[in-house]
């Protein structure tokens, strides 16, 4: 189990992340979900031991992680950006099973073994030079695979790749985890993906874990005004109204559960009401839809499938999202 435990982390006095507590479990594939610089980066970089935090500590299997090489080697961590080492696609494979002296049979079996996993046999005598952003990230995958860590940290794992690479690199992971109990923490932004193949999500917002799912999250700069009036914020191209006495800079969550559909305007006390498209619906588990309109700002409400039915809702189908301004949650 990976434990972030009262985890602060500051950069010139400001602070980027505020952990009381944190918690993956054992041979599970957790999602970190959240708005650019929420912080989902920070926490991959300290739970790899490569960053050390202001305060607080990171547990790993109810024992206290130093920031050593052993424990180091426990845990892989796979950037956005990867950066490969000079030579070819297979000696960036091979390179960390050397340093940890398995032999050279051993090691052949291994990286043959991934390059199949990840279809980039092809690609075992090229240099850095010579491929792609999506084969970089491939490789740089494949790369921490085949060391099998006890934890593996993900950043945007797929944010150069295309659909069919996306979905075998998430199948890859799933067929890892079943093997050997790998645990996996991904930060991404592709909800539909984290939703499909994640056990549990976890959204951040501000550094700070949020009691909300990571849907219609939204930084916005709250007005001033009497602590009686009901704000409104300018979000995409839409007004919303927000029941809060806070100003200034804040993070906006509209819970899914909280978001009315109907396929025109109805007579409602909600405030915020705004109509547009359906763009997708993603089925996260049985009789649960996500919906996902665009009404000038994206939203996605959860509703069930005999709604779904009932209310004829299809991609590109008219809806009308409808909310109270006592819903938005201001953080």
């Amino acid at each position: 189990m990976l434990e972030l435990r009262g985890v602060r982390q500051q950069y010139e006095g400001r602070t980027v992340l505020d952990l009381d507590h944190l918690a993956v479990t054992s041979g599970a594939i957790v999602a970190i979900v959240g708005p650019n610089g929420s912080g989902k980066s920070t926490l991959l970089r300290i739970a790899a031991l490569l960053e050390a935090p202001s305060a607080g500590e990171v547990w790993l299997d109810g024992r206290r992680a130093p920031r050593t090489a052993a424990a180091r080697r426990r845990v892989t961590l796979v950037e956005q950006r990867p950066v490969l080492f000079r030579g070819t696609v297979r000696e960036n494979l091979e390179f960390g099973l050397r340093t940890r002296g398995i032999g050279r049979a051993e090691v052949s079996t291994r990286v043959d073994a991934v390059a199949q996993q990840f279809g980039i046999g092809g690609l075992l005598g090229r240099a850095r030079r010579e491929l792609s952003d999506g084969e970089v990230q491939r490789v740089a995958l494949a790369r921490a695979i085949v060391l099998e860590p006890d934890l593996l940290l993900l950043d945007e794992p797929v944010s150069s790749a295309d659909r069919a690479a996306a979905l075998q690199l998430y199948q890859t992971l799933q067929d890892e985890r079943r093997r050997r109990g790998m645990t996996v923490c991904l930060a991404s932004h592709q909800l539909e993906d984290a939703y499909r193949w994640a056990d549990d999500l976890r959204a951040l917002a501000d550094g700070k874990v949020v009691p909300v799912t990571p849907e219609n999250l939204f930084r916005v700069d709250l007005p001033a005004g009497a602590p009686d009036v009901t704000r409104h914020v300018r979000v995409g191209s839409v007004e919303i109204a927000v029941a809060t006495e806070r100003t200034g800079p804040a993070i906006l969550a509209v819970p899914p559960s909280d978001i009315i559909l109907s396929r025109t305007p109805v007579a409602s006390s909600a405030r915020n009401v705004f109509s547009g498209r359906v763009t997708r619906l993603v089925r996260p588990r049985p009789g649960l839809v996500h919906v996902t309109a665009e009404v000038g700002v994206e939203l996605v409400a959860a509703i069930t499938e005999e709604a779904v039915r009932e209310l004829g809702l299809v991609p590109g189908a008219p809806v009308t999202c409808a909310f109270k301004a006592s819903a938005v949650r201001v953080f």
